[in-house]
């Protein structure tokens, strides 16, 4: 699994003004992995972020394919 980080800045943007501690909240994972993730351009997203990237979709009526590239 890949994050799509354009569309997880433009969610993060969009939906989260920007806060990355909100974000981090609402996807029920640590602000500094978060942040570490976005820093290194999705290196290091692994079944923590991915996971909760695909409940946050679930769960608003988005398609986690937009998000996350599964090879």
């Amino acid at each position: 699994m890949i994050v799509n980080m354009k569309a997880l800045l433009r969610l993060l943007e969009e939906n989260f003004k920007g806060n990355q501690s909100e974000m981090a909240r609402v996807f029920g994972v640590q602000r500094t992995h978060l942040n570490k993730v976005l820093r290194s351009n999705g290196k290091g997203a692994g079944t923590t972020i991915c996971g909760a990237i695909i409940k946050y979709c679930n769960k608003n009526n988005l398609d986690v394919n937009d998000y996350i590239f599964f090879s």
